[in-house]
């Protein structure tokens, strides 16, 4: 106790302090609206007291260099967590294409957790994806992570910024958001288009009924069934979800120290 209170070790402890707190700015479930901005910055603050006793900050010196460390562990733990958050979006991605097939996509909520719009679906697929991440302790892995980045980057190193891998590394997080909301919705949306398909032949066979009037709450009937059908599979795609957040934090991580 005695170290983390003497003066010599402020800088150290600011370092930690500014990528804990970076890092709780953008992170899914820590960085919503709904968590108090007092919570956020005790949590950080007791969090880098645990952490300072256990990290090896031996080399970092006080010099002209020191404000780009702390821009360093500020961009560390934005970067971090920003990679984390791109994998969740692939939750909205697929409630936005579900919400299309529907006739929902006009009817956008405001997400209270980050203060902007989202598909009706993708906010429901996002709350139950939430409470599955509670209850698997997911966000003491979130935790862990920020800990473990430690053993990737060290508190005294820069990032190598012109690595290519970086660069590509993103590019293919992309890809893999994309493809996680596809695989979700692929199953609401293969039967919607299979009611447009029956509605295109009911169409051609019987003019006198109007399939605008009756195409609408079919489909939003046979999406629902959809749904709570595919339900089950929903939360094993939620499970590889995250399993590739986790994934693509160690990845970013890895490749921010170099390796």
């Amino acid at each position: 106790m005695l170290e983390i209170i003497n003066i010599n070790s402020l800088p150290v402890f600011m370092l930690i302090l500014v990528r804990v707190l970076a890092f709780f700015v953008t992170m899914p479930l820590f960085s919503y609206r709904t968590v108090p901005f007092q919570f956020k910055v005790g949590f950080s603050f007791f969090l880098a007291m645990i952490m300072f006793s256990s990290i090896d900050a031996s080399a970092v010196v006080v010099d002209d260099l020191y404000i780009f460390l702390i821009l360093k562990e500020a961009l560390v733990g934005l970067l971090i967590g920003l990679i984390a958050f791109i994998i969740v979006s692939a939750l909205q991605i697929a409630g936005g294409f579900i919400d299309f097939q529907m006739g929902f996509a006009i009817a956008n909520v405001m997400d209270p957790q980050t203060g902007a719009q989202s598909p009706l679906t993708g906010q429901y697929l996002y709350i139950f994806a939430l409470l599955f991440l509670l209850s698997v302790d997911g966000h003491h892995l979130i935790i862990d992570g920020i800990f473990n980045s430690y053993n990737y980057i060290p508190i005294d190193s820069f990032i190598p910024l012109g690595n290519r891998s970086i660069a590509d590394f993103v590019i293919t997080t992309f890809n893999t958001m994309f493809l996680i909301a596809f695989q979700i919705s692929i199953p609401i949306v293969g039967c919607l288009f299979l009611v447009d398909v029956a509605l295109g032949i009911i169409a051609r066979t019987v003019p006198q009924m109007n399939v605008f009037v009756v195409g609408l709450p079919l489909k939003i009937l046979v999406s629902f069934a959809a749904i709570l059908v595919f339900l089950a599979l929903y939360i094993t795609l939620v499970q590889n979800l995250f399993e590739a957040m986790f994934e693509a934090m160690r990845g970013l991580m890895q490749l921010f120290g170099g390796a």
